[in-house]
């Protein structure tokens, strides 16, 4: 489960999330409080604390302009009953590479064996259903809505919604559609035969002419023959097709 810092900060929803041994990994404000057996402190000064060695650089996805890399910081918090759970609590900071003054803070639940790396993907997750939403905002008028009941409301955001669907399926049937057309069509045998110096094509043979592109130099009624390979190509090119 991976969602913003409204949903963070709220604690009910944490607790319920850990009754139900649902992995998450929430975004929090600086100002959220982090408990221990010691007692409590913001995340941003618990974080602050952390060695240059703890922060790596990790993708946490891609984006419109390639991976999404930040300097990462993750750090277990110990259980406060003393026991040893299968799953732990952990705090996370995402520093920006350009603006390191720039740093985001989460609160995770996830099972004891559990890398940071995978972490750091759940809550890059979040920004491809963020995107989702401003699309349909963008192109379906999804938050475009003057109601005062809930109903009115879920009508609204439903078929905004359906709408954002069908054009997606159609972009992607696009997509699809013009990655096949790019593809090198199997080539087919020519029909095109060459048989004793002579080309043929499967076209209706003029009355009297064995194949194509023959000549006769004898006498009416005599034998005829055959001109060069290099004659036969180019009277047949100038024979009619169909």
């Amino acid at each position: 489960m991976t969602a913003d810092a409204a949903y963070g900060q709220e604690w009910h929803f944490r607790q319920m999330l850990e009754k139900a041994r649902v992995g998450y990994v929430l975004a929090v404000p600086k100002s959220q409080q982090v408990k221990s057996p010691a007692g409590s402190w913001r995340i941003d000064h618990v974080l602050a604390g952390a060695p240059a060695e703890a922060w790596e650089r990790i993708s946490c996805g891609s984006g419109a302009k390639g991976p999404r890399v930040y300097d990462w910081a993750a750090a277990k918090l110990p259980t406060i009953d003393g026991c040893d759970p299968t799953h732990y609590r952990w705090v996370l900071a995402r520093r920006s590479l350009a603006r390191p003054e720039e740093v985001a803070y989460y609160l995770a639940f996830a099972q004891a064996d559990v890398a940071v790396s995978e972490l750091v993907r759940v809550a890059g997750a979040r920004w491809a259903i963020e995107e989702c939403f401003q699309a349909a905002k963008n192109e379906c008028g999804l938050d475009q809505y003057e109601v005062r009941r809930h109903v009115g409301w879920h009508r609204h955001i439903t078929l905004a919604m359906l709408a954002h669907v069908f054009l997606a399926a159609m972009t992607a049937h696009a997509l699809e559609k013009g990655a096949e057309e790019t593809v090198r069509a199997a080539s087919l045998p020519s029909p095109w035969q060459k048989s004793e110096g002579c080309w043929t094509l499967p076209v209706p043979l003029q009355p009297g002419t064995s194949c194509p592109g023959a000549v006769s130099t004898g006498p009416a009624g005599g034998a005829a023959t055959r001109p060069s390979p290099v004659t036969t190509t180019t009277s047949t090119a100038r024979t009619p097709i169909g």
